[in-house]
Formats: C-alpha cells, sequence, structure tokens
C-alpha cells in the first residue's frame, strides 16, 4: 500500500520492511521485536516505532479510485487478503509498541 503513497518514497527499503513486519507481529499478536530481528535488520523497536504508527494509520485511507490495483490485487485470497485487515486501534498499538 506504501506503493500509492509519496510519503514513504523518503524512507529507506529495509526500515519499510522491518516496520511492515513489527506491525504484522503486532497486529497478529505473533510477538514482538526480537534480539534476532534487531541483529539482522539492523532496527531497534524504538527506531520503527513512528514508522508503524504511519502505517497503520495508513490501513485507515479509503482507496482512491484510480489507485485501487495494490489494493486489489492484495485483497484476493490468493494474498491471504491482507489489504481487507483493519488497523490496529492506536492505543493498543502504542501499548503493544511500548512493550516491545
Amino acid at each position: 500500500m506504501t506503493l500509492q503513497e509519496y510519503d514513504y518514497a523518503r524512507e529507506s527499503p529495509s526500515k519499510l520492511a522491518a516496520s511492515c513486519l513489527l506491525l504484522a507481529l503486532t497486529m497478529k499478536n505473533l510477538g514482538g521485536w526480537t534480539p534476532t530481528l534487531e541483529y539482522y535488520s539492523g532496527y531497534s523497536a524504538q527506531d520503527l516505532h513512528p514508522l508503524v504508527k504511519r502505517l497503520n494509520f495508513l490501513l485507515t485511507y479509503q482507496p482512491r479510485d484510480k489507485l485501487n490495483t495494490v489494493r486489489s490485487k492484495y485483497s484476493h485470497r490468493v494474498f491471504f487478503e491482507v489489504a481487507k485487515l483493519a488497523p490496529m486501534d492506536m492505543l493498543k498499538l502504542e501499548k503493544a509498541l511500548t512493550s516491545c
């Protein structure tokens, strides 16, 4: 979904990927940011918190009529309908991130 947003073009691809992973882990209650993830990504959980919050906020946007291809693609069951996931409540996300 960040492919459609110019604000994310300035972010490092590795930091964006790490933030997406942390958000996914948090949304699915699959654990936090482990020392292994920190070592291999090069990012601490605290480095990723602002971007994770922005990514979660991005999920609240309604798709634009002209830019719905990516959302449509990832709404298919082949991709586990990840574009249809509801964003986390920001207070719950904040609490989960502080426990990482």
